[in-house]
């Protein structure tokens, strides 16, 4: 058999069965990362990522997702079809295979497929495991093909239902309850924003998603789909469309160097951060790796060598660092790695050396050709390091003055914080709290021995908006800052945090329910995403949520945290009711803020989490940066969840 023909002879022997299933509804967050909300989109996914290996292939161009009215999932494509063949060395149908074995599929047979997405490769045969019921229906070879499975387990042999000239995969599974006993409800934006993203990272795909479980105005089910012609360069302008851009032109490549597919697009914009978001194998890398390094090692050595050639450094007194050169860009870096190796905490840290070194030339190469064809684009840039260089050079001694502040101050804590007597992290909380008057209320209220609060004067500086000198020069943040425990970081990496120091496990944001509460709540997530993003990625960051209503007859009375619930309680009463609206924490007494809101026992904490950096990216830059027209047009939309006081 020729090569060529081996290669694409994708048949029933081409499925490896490398171990059992059973292990996986023992320890499901062994293998989609936990069995909360994450872990259930993580279901969807899985799935997903098989139509996108077949699409990478060149076999498929069209998925479509739909969310059911049970809170099941279809995602069906127009692949090849799951082979059916008998399977030789399991003697049941490759299918029954693939579904019930853990770590069995096409995607461990290089000759099937060159590279396959998702990140751990644990396959659909996981989703079979932690469904309750899956069901896969294979158009192939002029057939249908069905089987159903229940917790993993056949429920009959893989079976011909009908014929078909089309070709593909259709998978309907409905999650345990059983697994995921904190909720089984599928969330259409963290879906949509999956696919959205796929889309871009998959060019040519069309990649759709219904939800079946609500209608618009003229009785038809809510859809969306994705479908991108430039790949990352639609990603960018995406990314990047609440941002004011210092050059017009996306810059971009796309090519393979040394067997590595790279693809790389940037943008400069006049603001102060750095977004870079970097890919393999379509899974966002948010812990970075080879790829990102070697993108940024490319970035500096080109960007620095053409800022020299041209004199435009020379009147610096200082030298320019790789930051310098990241100050306003928004970039993409996607790779295809055959077998990626990972590392970090999370398992997203790229490591295979070989990549670094790929993605560098790729960079320095598309750059070095920009530059020469666009000379103003050019020299705006450079104008634009020079500028970073200064303010951080601005920022290091507003750090060096932060970090003397710290020891001179016997301890370094701010004076407002009013500290716990637990001198274990893991067990001490942290209320930031808005305002003199309720911090007030909450230290009285407070467990002194576990519960520590840092009161925040005012709203805290928009640091979407604020060049970085400035950030660290603002009182109330080098107060959380100190308080923290946490250093600002060194001039190499500005933002890197020495969480070991970390004073607090628990950082709690404890604001008005009103829309100036939201304001602040915002201003400090904004702060934490771009300064301290290690904070949420470790769990450390939670929101409080303080009750809006207290509805009283007589002897009885409870609290209420919605407009729903005060009328539910109201009615239990029998009406005829006292309603108290709370308009702020100081409103409350010490006690009432200890039963709702403080204490462990009752209270309610968010945890923010970061499912989708990206989109976590786009949506602080439009809701904290100078673009009015999209968050007005993002306001107008999610209006119906705010809570507007008059």
């Amino acid at each position: 058999m020729s090569e060529e023909l081996k290669k694409n002879n994708y048949g029933a022997d081409s499925i490896q069965a490398l171990e059992g299933i059973e292990h996986v509804r023992m320890r499901p967050s062994m293998y989609i990362g936990d069995v909360g909300v994450r872990g259930l989109h993580h279901l969807v996914y899985e799935v997903v990522d098989n139509s996108i290996d077949e699409a990478m292939g060149g076999h498929c161009d069209t998925i479509s997702v739909y969310i059911n009215e049970d809170n099941s999932v279809t995602v069906e494509d127009n692949g090849r079809g799951i082979p059916v063949g008998l399977h030789k060395k399991e003697g049941v149908s490759a299918l029954e295979v693939v579904m019930t074995k853990i770590g069995a599929g096409g995607k461990f047979d290089k000759d099937s497929y060159k590279v396959s997405g998702g990140l751990h490769g644990v396959g659909v045969s996981v989703v079979n495991a932690l469904s309750d019921n899956l069901k896969a229906t294979v158009y192939r070879d002029g057939k249908i093909w069905e089987q159903e499975y229940q917790r993993g387990k056949t429920v009959y042999p893989v079976k011909s239902v009908g014929e078909s000239d089309k070709t593909g995969t259709t998978v309907t599974f409905h999650p345990d309850d059983q697994i995921f006993t904190q909720t089984i409800e599928y969330n259409y934006e963290t879906l949509a924003n999956r696919m959205r993203e796929l889309a871009y990272l998959n060019k040519g795909i069309t990649i759709s998603i219904t939800d079946k479980r609500q209608k618009d105005d003229e009785g038809a089910f809510f859809m969306e789909t994705f479908h991108s012609d430039e790949g990352l360069k639609e990603f960018i302008k995406f990314l990047d469309s609440n941002r004011e851009p210092l050059i017009h032109n996306v810059i971009s490549m796309e090519g393979e160097k040394n067997d590595i597919p790279v693809e790389v697009a940037m943008i400069y914009n006049n603001s102060y951060t750095e977004n870079l978001h970097s890919y393999v194998n379509n899974i966002n890398t948010h812990e970075g790796g080879t790829h990102l390094s070697g993108f940024r090692r490319g970035l500096t050595t080109t960007l620095k060598k053409y800022a020299d050639s041209s004199g435009m450094l020379d009147k610096l007194k200082f030298e320019v660092s790789g930051d310098d050169f990241r100050e306003g860009l928004t970039a993409i870096i996607s790779v295809k790695v055959a077998e990626p190796q990972f590392e970090g905490q999370t398992k997203t840290k790229l490591g295979n050396r070989e990549v670094s070194s790929a993605v560098s030339q790729s960079v320095s190469e598309m750059l070095t050709n920009y530059l020469e064809e666009h000379p103003d684009d050019a020299k705006t840039i450079v104008q634009k390091v020079i500028l970073a260089a200064q303010a951080r050079h601005a920022a290091t001694k507003a750090r060096e003055m932060v970090q003397r502040k710290s020891v001179m101050s016997g301890g370094g804590l701010p004076g407002k914080l009013s500290d716990c007597s637990e001198q274990d992290p893991t067990k001490c909380e942290v209320f930031l709290v808005e305002g003199d008057s309720a911090g007030g209320t909450a230290k009285q209220g407070r467990d002194r021995n576990f519960q520590a609060i840092l009161p925040l004067r005012g709203k805290i500086l928009n640091v979407e908006k604020a060049m970085q000198h400035k950030v660290f020069e603002n009182e109330e943040i080098k107060n959380i800052y100190t308080a923290l425990g946490v250093t600002i970081g060194t001039e190499e990496d500005s933002k890197a945090l020495n969480l070991e120091k970390l004073r607090y496990h628990k950082v709690i944001i404890m604001c008005d329910a009103d829309v100036d509460g939201s304001h602040i709540e915002t201003l400090i997530l904004t702060f934490f995403f771009r300064y301290m993003r290690e904070l949420i990625e470790n769990g450390h960051v939670y929101i409080a949520t303080p009750p809006l209503y207290l509805v009283k007859k007589g002897s009885k009375k409870s609290y209420a945290w919605d407009d729903k619930e005060r009328d539910e309680i109201a009615e239990s009463f029998g009406g005829n009711v006292g309603i108290q609206r709370y308009k702020g924490l100081g409103e409350m007494n010490a006690e009432q803020l200890w039963d709702t809101t403080m204490n462990p026992q009752f209270r309610t904490l968010r945890q923010v989490t970061i499912d989708n950096a990206t989109e976590s990216d786009r949506i602080f830059s439009m809701l904290m940066g100078d673009e009015v027209p999209p968050r007005r047009e993002f306001i107008e939309k999610n209006a119906v969840y705010a809570n507007i006081d008059v």
